[in-house]
């Protein structure tokens, strides 16, 4: 009987290291044709949680699902439906790219015809076709990242976990990795991301979570998470008046971290575009000049910074 299940599911996630709570209960899904991104600091966590996805680790306590199947009590049938890029990339002396990803499609289990048909097709999404005979170790940073997710999907799998994929890469590389990862999870593969880049991350992702410190702070979609804290940063010049337009901003209770600069003020507004409008139009009503209003919402950088405080374990 088909799974119709998250394909990725962390229930409670738990792994300690002595006094040190690496992932501390982590829990939330991925359905099939989502990519989820997973945001935090260095040594939040997420390196041990992707490890125990792809059975490379056990939790202390909870568990995690890939395609209904747990990595504690099926780990094979786990890594036969997980592809996993770790955030380093091994290779082997004297190999090229068809001798790479053959030797990955052999391990798992592909034969024959197969297995060739298997290689083409990922050397063609990949774009490593016409480099199928070139030494691995005279490809570019970003074919090697290429390669490494051939390797990683050559045999097919449900779920694709990759660390920090885009480290390293020009800025023409981490375009065309993110319109791959995309296709991907259009195949209905569920895509579990995670790096540093978050403009990227944002564009790319149905949905992120944002850990720090082993715990889950925030999780959703890109939109749910700013709405958590949804702040814009305000720009208004008015002529004349200014100080006096200070003092009428600090009586209102929507208006924080206020900064003057002439006739310049810049504050944070909580709420949306409705509470802007409504404060521009009250702005004007009480007889201030107002010749510059402009706002920028928190992009998920900021909301980031915002939420978590830096902390190391």
């Amino acid at each position: 009987m088909d799974y119709n299940g998250p394909l990725i599911e962390f229930r409670r996630l738990h792994r300690f290291f002595g006094k040190t709570r690496a992932v501390n209960d982590v829990s939330f899904e991925v359905a099939a044709g989502h990519v989820f991104g997973y945001i935090g600091p260095n040594g939040a966590g997420k390196t041990t949680s992707m490890r125990i996805l792809a059975s490379l680790d056990l939790p202390t306590a909870g568990d995690a699902l890939v395609d209904g199947f747990s990595v504690v009590n099926d780990p094979d049938h786990v890594r036969r439906r997980l592809g996993f890029i770790p955030d380093y990339f091994g290779t082997y002396p004297d190999m090229n790219c068809s001798e790479y990803l053959d030797f990955f499609a052999r391990a798992y289990g592909l034969m024959g015809a197969e297995r060739s048909r298997a290689i083409r097709h990922v050397m063609g999404f990949t774009g490593l076709t016409s480099l199928a005979d070139k030494p691995i170790n005279e490809l570019s940073k970003g074919m090697k990242q290429r390669l490494c997710l051939g390797r990683a999907m050559v045999h097919d799998p449900k779920v694709m976990v990759l660390d920090e994929p885009a480290s390293g890469l020009d800025p023409r590389a981490r375009v065309e990795l993110r319109t791959m990862i995309r296709e991907l999870a259009t195949t209905g593969k569920a895509i579990l991301i995670s790096s540093h880049i978050l403009t990227e991350l944002a564009e790319i992702c149905d949905s992120v979570g944002i850990i720090e410190h082993g715990s889950l702070l925030a999780v959703g979609t890109v939109e749910e998470i700013q709405g958590q804290r949804e702040t814009s940063t305000v720009h208004v010049r008015v002529l004349q008046r200014a100080h006096e337009y200070l003092a009428w901003l600090n009586e209102r209770d929507d208006v924080s971290e206020l900064q003057i600069d002439g006739e310049l003020l810049s504050f944070t507004s909580k709420g949306g575009k409705e509470n802007q409008a409504g404060l521009l139009r009250a702005t004007i009503e009480a007889g201030f000049r107002v010749v510059e209003f402009g706002s920028r919402t928190r992009s998920l950088e900021d909301v980031f910074m915002n939420i978590t405080q830096g902390r190391l374990q």
